[in-house]
């Protein structure tokens, strides 16, 4: 049986909702960022235990159709940017498309309509807060991060990053207090 967990973005995330499932004595088929599959199915009373136990960490339990695509539209712009550098071999909306096979315009309106803003502008902000990441890291120069996450030239990511942040790259790695937004907060 397949649970969809809300606030899944990560590596850790994945360790620790295993973990807790674990505990709750559920055998499990995978662990994947946005799902777990189960061996058996999971009845109410369990969801209840699971939903409970997963909350203490920040989790959240999807039942409805809606939040299970919005949340894999997340899942899959994070994988994108934060594990693959933002490659794509086409465009988002056909990578989109083709992994959750359905329509890019519905799924556009879809995530516009629950998140107030569209999917092209969760996808900078990820970049954005990808870059601030790799700045903090400081072992790549600016024109290294630029061209690992795909962007056209360094101006183009300097702009970009200004607009988001208020601050140019150069400016942003020379702050003391560097502050990211979480992942899920965004």
């Amino acid at each position: 049986m397949k649970l969809f967990i809300k606030n899944m973005v990560c590596s850790r995330c994945k360790m620790v909702v295993k973990s807790e499932l674990e505990k709750l004595g559920l055998q499990l088929l995978s662990v994947d960022l946005g799902e777990v599959e189960t061996i058996e199915p999971v009845s109410d009373i369990q969801k209840k235990q699971i939903a409970a136990r997963l909350s203490a960490f920040g989790f959240e339990l999807i039942d409805d159709k809606k939040s299970r695509t919005i949340e894999r539209i997340k899942t899959l712009v994070i994988e994108l940017v934060h594990q693959k550098d933002s490659y794509l071999s086409s465009t988002l909306s056909e990578y989109l498309s083709s992994h959750l096979l359905q329509d890019y315009n519905t799924l556009s309106n879809l995530f516009s309509e629950v998140e107030d803003l569209t999917i092209e502008k969760y996808f900078i902000l990820q970049k954005i807060e990808r870059v601030k990441e790799l700045l903090m890291y400081d072992e790549l120069s600016l024109s290294e991060i630029a061209f690992k996450l795909n962007y056209s030239s360094v101006a183009y990511l300097s702009n970009q990053f200004k607009k988001i942040t208020g601050f140019t790259p150069s400016h942003y790695k020379h702050l003391k207090d560097k502050k990211r937004k979480q992942i899920e907060y965004l």
